[in-house]
This record gives structure tokens, sequence and C-alpha cells, in this order.
């Protein structure tokens, strides 16, 4: 058994209706609504709809909004903390979009600019802030990020590896969340109306929601709430609209019950999503129904006041639903005037005193990405949780794609030495989808589900995937660049729904549960060079049931316009280069077959002790010389000089003498090449040798030995590959 429980010690909160947590819980009380016109941006007069914007003065040609909420948030949960976070964990979809958007109108093409893009850049820029040294996760899924980010912070302490974690979301209103929805015929032009029988869709919001984690064995003096349980499912229904049965989001629902121990009897108030959309709100509803029938606890839906802040909005509303325990309240259902009969709720409609012992808060998003959260009362009594003994990644199969091909010419152009740069033709990539299929994808997707198929048949394993576990580090660019050109080219009145579902990071990972009807977790990670490495820890935290067949991948698609901008690590190679690998896995304990661990991440800004910090994860020099035959090096362009002496560094403290492989060299500069690395590695260890060609040395023989992947530059990661 284990005695490690987990409590929410810090909160911060900055959205359209106040700034701060006791702010927050006023303007609540009060039945203020922070919904009306949008003034970020200038809009058409006949395009004009509400939005949830946040009215502060940002320093906005410095740091995309995105971040500065952010930081506002995670500084007031940290307030009290003497310490910096062992860990960052946050859900975010826009990034730094809102300050990109505004540079390519105007033509601007110096990558200076757009050094905050990236959505992984804004745990990044709080890690930096506040002296993390890592690991930082973020996490793409929509909107139910956020809430996805407190589950995988929850089991990154419950394993007891890290003491107390951030976690929270934040997005800010930009054009292509404010358009994209619009183009769906989702924005409500009267304000968001949860739950009521006029409603007519949802309002864009932004703002950010953080939550300071503690793992303690007994609530500490400063607890607010605990975290009991979470849980994740997938719809693999359809790209943007929710299973109308509210198959999925039941299931999130029950996996958050069971993992925090309790029964739904214990729920006395649910958190809705509760988006004010058709369909969202009636799935919501009828799963609800399943699992209260008529006996339902006070169930509400802030999103009439607060709007949808997308990747924010499980955070906050994880933060409000610690307060409705802490402060004895249920927030009211504001813009619900008539609840709709069809739904069979009765939601609470304006703000009431109550004491609530239990709360369970939902988020739902694009891609059917469920996921709910059991938050309650802090008991010094609780039953202890029942540990389970970690259980191996095992290799059942793999796939890559590189400029040079797919699998088996990529590892024969690898093991002659020779470079397999460059990016495969849209054909081949696309050579073994069905037409029907692909239809719709452009190139980010093709490689993620040619990739996927790949591995699953090369595993020979009859059983569906039941989870996915996504890197990239820019996600689908090509859909993001025909949505924002077609906009601007129509003077900001058209561009194209499908563009828009399709430009999100986890609409790849979306198209992989359709194909395989995967309805367990379905996690996208986004972390720049990193990504990779990014969901595969994710994937071996959140993988708990013995024999679940799994898929990792990560990939990144080549663009000739933006991944000039974006990437830095790219202007130091004449070649484009793009593709990924993907790797099959089955948590399951046997004796053969190759075993993988991510062993080691951490943040190298203001930490001279990580690579001494890498010898000891992986057991001191003896350990390393004698379970590693080879090393891959994973050296990013942009970050050269850096890697090259942590490298240095790592050989001469780690005393290792094997065959040390710079790959990137080999396989060119894209975020995911580490993907393709673990690939490489997986067949090397499968052959038993290192092909001659990459050695300096007649001897290539691992002698049963494994295989480790350092990635360096501004983190230092390893991952094994061992028998």
């Amino acid at each position: 058994m284990t005695d490690i429980r987990v409590y929410i010690t810090g909160t911060g909160l900055i959205t359209p209706v106040a700034r701060g947590v006791p702010e927050t819980k006023a303007s609540i009380m009060n039945g203020v609504r922070g919904i009306g016109p949008v003034t970020l941006f200038p809009v058409p007069r006949d395009r004009s709809l509400p939005v949830g914007e946040i009215h502060e003065s940002f320093e906005v040609d410095r740091l995309p909004r995105t971040h500065q909420l952010a930081l506002i948030a995670a500084e007031e949960a940290m307030y009290d903390s003497k310490d910096a976070p062992d860990a960052i964990v946050i859900g975010g979809t826009t990034g730094g979009m809102a300050l990109t958007e505004k540079h390519l109108k105007r033509g601007d093409t110096s990558r200076e600019l757009f050094k905050y893009h990236s959505t992984g850049s804004v745990a990044e820029y709080l890690a930096a802030k506040l002296k993390c040294k890592g690991p930082v996760i973020t996490v793409s899924t929509a909107c139910s990020s956020g809430t996805a980010a407190i589950k995988i912070a929850l089991e990154m302490l419950r394993e007891g590896k890290v003491k107390n974690v951030l976690v929270g979301g934040a997005d800010s209103l930009c054009r292509l969340t404010y358009y994209g929805f619009n183009a769906l015929q989702l924005i409500d032009p009267a304000g968001a109306r949860p739950l009521d029988i006029n409603r007519r869709g949802m309002t864009v919001s932004e703002g950010a929601g953080m939550l300071l984690l503690e793992g303690k064995d007994k609530p500490p003096d400063n607890a607010m709430a605990e975290i009991l349980g979470a849980g994740l499912s997938c719809d693999a229904y359809h790209p943007s609209s929710p299973d109308p049965e509210g198959t999925g989001a039941l299931a999130a629902m029950r996996a958050a019950i069971k993992d925090g121990g309790i029964s739904p009897s214990e729920i006395d108030y649910v958190n809705l999503h509760g988006t004010g959309t058709i369909d969202n709100d009636l799935s919501e509803a009828r799963a609800l129904y399943t699992l209260f029938a008529e006996d339902k606890p006070l169930l509400s839906s802030v999103k009439g006041a607060f709007g949808h802040s997308l990747a924010a909005a499980g955070a906050i509303e994880a933060v409000i639903s610690a307060m409705a325990i802490s402060d004895n309240f249920v927030p009211g259902n504001a813009g619900c005037d008539t609840p709709d009969p069809e739904l069979r709720l009765n939601p609470v409609i304006e703000p009431i005193e109550r004491d609530i012992q239990t709360v369970l808060s939902n988020s739902f998003g694009f891609g059917g990405n469920n996921a709910s959260v059991v938050i309650r009362r802090p008991e010094e009594e609780k039953a202890p949780i029942a540990s389970q003994i970690p259980i191996p990644l095992t290799v059942v199969g793999c796939a890559c794609i590189t400029g040079a091909g797919k699998t088996r010419i990529t590892e024969k152009t690898v093991s002659a030495g020779q470079s397999c740069k460059g990016i495969l033709s849209g054909r081949e990539v696309s050579k073994d989808l069905s037409s029907k299929t692909v239809r719709r994808l452009k190139r980010l997707s093709r490689l993620v589900l040619s990739l996927a198929i790949a591995a699953h048949k090369d595993s020979g394993e009859s059983d569906d995937p039941h989870s996915l576990f996504f890197g990239t580090g820019w996600g689908p660019l090509s859909e993001t660049y025909d949505f924002l050109t077609k906009l601007y080219e129509s003077e900001e009145h058209f561009t194209s729904p499908t563009d828009f579902v399709g430009s999100v990071h986890n609409a790849p990972a979306g198209v992989m549960a359709i194909q395989f009807r995967s309805t367990g977790p379905n996690i996208t990670t986004t972390g720049g060079d990193y990504s990779f490495e990014q969901s595969l820890i994710t994937a071996s935290l959140l993988t708990k049931r013995r024999d679940d067949l799994i898929l990792v991948v990560g990939a990144d698609e080549s663009h000739e316009m933006l991944t000039a901008l974006f990437d830095d690590s790219v202007s130091g190679d004449q070649t484009p280069s793009d593709g990924g690998g993907a790797l099959c896995l089955r948590r399951a304990d046997t004796s053969s077959g190759l075993r993988i661990y991510p062993s080691f991440f951490e943040y190298s800004k203001d930490n001279p002790s990580i690579i001494s910090s890498l010898i000891d994860d992986l057991g001191g020099p003896d350990r390393i010389k004698n379970k590693y035959g080879a090393l891959l090096a994973g050296i990013p362009g942009s970050h050269r000089e850096r890697g090259r002496n942590q490298l240095s560094q790592f050989l001469e403290g780690s005393g290792f003498e094997g065959p040390v492989i710079d790959y990137r060299r080999l396989t060119g500069e894209f975020a995911s090449a580490s993907a393709v690395a673990a690939v490489l590695a997986i067949c090397f260890a499968r052959e038993g040798n290192i092909p001659e060609a990459l050695c300096d040395r007649e001897s290539s023989s691992l002698n049963g030995k494994g295989i480790i992947i350092i990635g360096l530059g501004k983190f230092v990661t390893a991952v094994e590959v061992i028998t």
C-alpha cells in the first residue's frame, strides 16, 4: 500500500470576472458575468461576437498574453511556498499564437519575434521564472488540457519522485480560436447559456488557473482540498463533435470516481463542462443521467459567466471546485433562465451557500478527449491506495519515417552511415492509407496515421491499442498556415472550419483514435525538441493496466514558411527535414523482449549539476558502463554548443566508452527526431549490434547490453532501451 495523498496547497486565478482567488469568489457570489465585445483585435462589424476578455494592461509586444496570464496565476498559487516547484505540468492550446498572428499579418519574418510561439514555451517560461529544474510537461488536448494536466501531476506525485507540482492551464484570446469556433457555428451571439432551452453555443474566453499540489501522507495545515482521483477517456467518434450518447464522458467520470476510491453517491456537486453548445450539453447530460440516475447531486456550469477559456477552463474550474469545498458554496449557472427539459437536469441557477465535501469536475475537448477530476475536503483518515508494482513498457512494434523513406529504408540508410535527411513525398507517406481516410488530412496527420498503422502492423498484435500518446513540437503547421492565410486574404471574413479543427495539436491523435477505436487516455504533449520524451513519460505514468496495448508517437512536419520562423534549430541545416517515429508498447512483465524506460528529464537553466544528476539517476558510472553498449545523443541545432559540452561532461563523468552517435546529423533537424532515434535504437538492439559505419572501432556488438538515448541542450533527458 502507498500512503502518498495529493493536496491542493496553493491556487491562482485570472479570468474575465476577476484577478485572484478571493476576488473571483466575490464575483461568483455577486453574479458577475465577464462576457462582452472583443477589443484585443479589430473584427468586421458583421463578425463581432461576445468573448470573455480580461481587461488588464499587458505588454503585448514583449511577451505573449498567454505567458503573462500564466505567470499571474502561478505566482498567486506559489505565494506561500518557499521552494521552487519540483515539476510543472501545464495545459495549453494557443501558446504565443496571439502575438504570432500579429506578426504574420504584418509580414514580419524575424525569427526573434516568434521565440515564444510554441505552446510548450508557456511552461518553459514558468520554469525559468520560478526556478523549476523539471520535469516540465505541456499537455495539449484542446479543452480538456487543464484537467488532463492534473491527472498527470497526480500520478507524478503518487509515484513519489517529486514532492510538489505546479499544475494548471492558460490560454489567451486570438484570431485562430475566435474565428475558428465561429466558422464551426458554435458561438452564441447572446453569450453562452449553458443548459438553457434557448442556448445556441459557447463564448470563447481566456484566462489561467494554477494549483500547487503536494504529496503527503496526511493533510498539511494549509491544505485547501485533496485530489482524490482523476479519469481520462476518448470518444474515438469525431474530430470535433462529442459522442451524442456521452459514452466517453461517462467513462472519464467513472474512471475518476474509481480512481478516488469512492462511489457516485458521495459526490455533492458536479462542476459541469457545460459549454452551452447544443450537442455538448446534451452529451454530458446523458452521461450524468446514466451515472447518477434519479438521485443527482447539485450541478452547474460557470462558463456562462467566465466563457470557455479552452485549455485553461479545466484548471480554473478545479480551483473553483476547491473553493466551493473550502468556502462552502456552489456557483450559479449564469446565462440559464429556463433549463432545457430534454437534458433532465436541474442546475443551480444562482450561487448558494452549501456544505460541500466532494466535487466532480468535468472537461471535454476536440478529438473526444475527456477528463474528470474528483476533489474532496481533506480528511485525516483515508484508506490507503493499493500500490502497484511498476511494470515495464515492453516494445512489441515500431516504425519510423524520414526523408530517406519508411522504417526499413531508414534503418538501412543510417546503418550505412548515410544521411536520411529530407522530406518524404506526400504520396509515399500516404502509400498505405486509403484515399477515404486521408481525404481531409494534411501532412502531419498523414504522417502520424501512417506511423501508427505501421507500428501496430509491426507488432503483429490483433488487439487495437487502448491508449494513445502523441508528442509534437509544433503541431499541424499546414492547417494553421492555411487557416490564417484564408482569414487574412478575406479581410477576416472567411476561413476554413476544417483547417481550424485540424490545426489543434491533438488533431492527429484524434485521427489515430478514430482509426483504432481507442477509447483509453489520449494525450498530446508539446515541448519542442523534447516532445516525444514527454509523451513517453506520460505513457509510463498513465498506463496502469497489465497487458494494455498502447501507441506512443512523435512526429513533426516541415512547412516552407512557418518552420523557419518557429524552429531555431533548422537555420543551421540546409536540408529541410521532417518525419517521426512510433512505438507499439505493452505494459507486461515478461522475461523476453525489449523494454523502454523514460529515466530522466530536467531543465538545464540554472541547473549546473544536471549532468551529475543524470549520471546518479542512471545508477552511476559502473551501471552505465555495464548496462549500455551505445549512446544516441540528440543535440538540437539551436543548442549545439551547450549540448556538446553536456555530452563531454557525461562521457567524462560516467566513463562511458561505447559508440556515441550524434543522430541529428543523420536524421536532420526537426523537433521529433528523438522518436526516430528511439526506433533506430530498437532496431539496433534487436540485431544485437551497432552498424560498423556508425562506430569508431572494429567491434560493434552490444554484447547483450542496451542503448541509452540522451537528449541535450535546453533540457536533458534520458530514455533507456534494454533487454
